[in-house]
């Protein structure tokens, strides 16, 4: 079938870091250098950042989750966000964005209410795929001193303005990242975060000081050698799901703006929930969003290659979305 629930992208690892990780396999009896050494060296070189500030571990979810028991007792979500994160709070406010203004949100206009010990900020923004213009970051910083921002940079690699460069200089910014997204290494779980120094020395203190396998860190590598790719790359992943979209409009489906290769849709009067289930019996399996602010109509939309999106749509068609 088309499986496009997990946000995945649908091209595989570049060739290079298919052969990087190929060539490990037989030196698998090793560990890796401690802390993944030369992955965190090219990291801090890629972010702009000293080595000391980077940790990386095996998936970012694993990273988020630890972020949260520290400082997750009161946090603040731009919502809709990504589904872990009212799972994983303690407790948690939001500010809602809005269908009407297409989901775009000024963070000059953010408030952070009193107490908050975590705010976080998605960019791009999951489940709808649009970026935040950063450049207020450093005034929230500096007026919320004793809150920590965390901002999810996961799919940073499609679009969007970093912010780790700016971690040294604040000791309230996280910053996480995966290379499982615009990088096409999901399997491999390849995850890191620039933290303040102190910080990631104590996760890299409190974890498995080998956290990837040896061809998990050599396709990582590889990968990010070969950046150039991944840049030609979001192109095409861009021009599938303004395709995608564009079949779902001329069937009368709501989509938002985007910069992912993921979207939102809302399919009203139809139930997201439904039109997933008729969906999965011709093998195709989407994601409602069951966000209940906004209504049983939306659902996030991922691309699948050309020739899936069009069985996808054809299906849609079918089944009179």
């Amino acid at each position: 079938g088309v499986t496009l629930l997990l946000c995945e992208n649908p091209l595989p690892p570049i060739d290079e870091a298919i052969e990087a990780a190929r060539e490990e396999l037989p030196r698998s009896n090793h560990y890796t250098e401690p802390y993944s050494a030369p992955l965190r060296e090219l990291l801090a070189e890629r972010a702009g950042v000293p080595t000391d500030h980077v940790h990386v571990n095996a998936g970012s979810e694993l990273i988020l989750r630890q972020l949260f028991d520290r400082f997750g007792r009161q946090v603040h979500l731009l919502a809709p966000t990504y589904p872990l994160f009212p799972e994983i709070a303690d407790e948690y406010t939001e500010t809602r964005l809005q269908p009407e203004d297409d989901f775009r949100f000024d963070l000059a206009d953010l408030e952070v209410p009193d107490g908050t010990t975590l705010a976080v900020i998605v960019n791009p923004n999951n489940p709808n795929g649009g970026t935040f213009d950063v450049d207020p970051l450093p005034d929230l910083l500096d007026a919320n001193p004793e809150t920590r921002f965390l901002v999810d940079e996961a799919f940073v690699g499609l679009a969007g303005e970093s912010v780790a460069p700016l971690v040294p200089d604040y000791d309230n910014l996280l910053v996480t990242r995966t290379l499982s997204k615009a990088h096409s290494l999901a399997g491999f779980r390849v995850g890191y975060a620039i933290l303040p120094g102190p910080l990631a020395a104590d996760l890299n203190a409190s974890n498995d000081a080998y956290p990837l396998a040896r061809p998990s860190q050599a396709a990582a590598i590889a990968t990010l050698e070969n950046e150039a790719e991944i840049v030609d790359r979001v192109e095409r992943l861009r021009s599938w799901t303004e395709q995608l979209a564009a079949g779902l409009r001329s069937l009368g489906v709501r989509t938002f703006p985007t910069e992912t290769y993921f979207f939102l849709a809302d399919f009203s009067p139809h139930d997201a929930g439904e039109v997933a289930a008729g969906l999965a019996e011709r093998g195709i399996y989407v994601k409602p969003l069951d966000d209940d602010r906004l209504g049983p109509g939306f659902m996030r939309v991922t691309t699948a290659r050309p020739e899936e999106n069009e069985l996808i749509i054809w299906n849609g068609a079918e089944g009179s979305v």
